[in-house]
């Protein structure tokens, strides 16, 4: 029996990957490389347990045969489908982006599922579903779900096909809600931009927005561990679940003081307008874990300690190119 990961090779997926081999499960990668890279998963292929293939999910006729010769290697019991377009604002300039990469490869891959009869589906969702509630905390069950992304949309589509499938066919789905999820390998992000902005001008730091801007941060390690906990011990047929962390968040300011403090102490911090660092970004929201935490899991680490420990893992990163 063996698990399918989309999105393998991705900041998240090869994590997961990682993550399942230590577990002893044989896994199937999948991913189109277009923000994930082989280097991540350089590691886990030295595994035999764990197969890999370059494909495009967003095109089934791609997609299917891959998946057909996995299946047929080694009945497919579950997929984890993390494939998705992580960066929001090429989202907002392009719209097709999301429609493709987030959207079509969840409808393809329940698609795939059907035809092959593959009946458990644990699904990388996020925060941005919930549109702008301002400081109201978000917990799982709060309406009307208003998206401001394209990113945002697509993930709140991609539920509801997957909630229309658990009514239909599937038997198990999980729908995890991430957070602002940071660490190694980076890919994208505030952290990883300015790190690489000081490598550039390392005097000074420019800053999209005015700094204000605040959220909950979880390391990806403990993402890793909480999926992992929903997917033992949630019993609903359709499990939706905020995973996040156990505090306030903190602000863009206190992210760039940090960097510039370990990387640059002598740099200048120069912030821009407004509480918004592009369009369709929420300045501010407070996740609810209530859910998750009654279920019996939670944080170890703050949002403040996430951020000193992944700025330091990122620099390494960095340093390591």
């Amino acid at each position: 029996m063996a698990i399918l990961v989309t999105g393998a090779a991705g900041f998240i997926g090869c994590n997961m990957v990682q993550r399942l081999l230590a577990s002893n499960h044989r896994i199937f990668g999948i991913d189109n490389l277009s923000n994930g890279s082989r280097k991540n998963i350089a590691h886990s292929l030295q595994d035999a347990r764990f197969v890999f293939v370059e494909a495009d999910l967003s095109d089934l006729s791609a997609f299917m045969p891959v998946a057909q010769q996995f299946h047929s290697t080694d009945p497919i019991t579950e997929v984890w489908h993390l494939a998705a377009n992580s960066d929001i604002p090429a989202g907002i300039d392009d719209a097709g982006v999301d429609l493709r990469d987030t959207f079509m490869t969840t409808f393809n891959t329940l698609e795939v599922m059907k035809r092959l009869k593959i009946k458990q589906l644990a699904f990388a969702s996020t925060s941005a579903v919930y549109g702008d509630h301002e400081n109201v905390r978000l917990h799982e069950d709060i309406g009307p779900l208003l998206p401001i992304s394209n990113y945002g949309a697509m993930k709140l589509a991609s539920e509801a096909l997957i909630s229309a499938a658990a009514e239909a066919w599937l038997e198990r789905a999980w729908i995890f809600r991430f957070p602002n999820v940071i660490g190694v390998p980076a890919t994208h992000g505030a952290l990883l931009d300015f790190i690489r902005k000081l490598r550039q001008t390392p005097d000074n730091l420019n800053v999209l927005g005015n700094g204000t801007q605040q959220k909950g941060y979880l390391h990806v390690s403990e993402l890793i561990d909480a999926m992992l906990y929903i997917r033992e011990f949630a019993e609903e047929r359709l499990a939706y679940y905020n995973i996040g962390s156990d505090d306030e968040g903190v602000t863009v300011r206190f992210m760039a003081e940090q960097v510039v403090a370990a990387a640059a102490p002598a740099a200048k911090i120069s912030f821009g307008e407004g509480n918004k660092g592009w369009v369709g970004d929420v300045p501010r929201f407070v996740y609810s874990i209530e859910k998750l935490r009654a279920l019996g899991w939670q944080p170890k680490i703050g949002s403040a300690d996430a951020i000193k420990l992944a700025i330091h893992e990122i620099i390494d990163q960095e340093m390591h190119q």
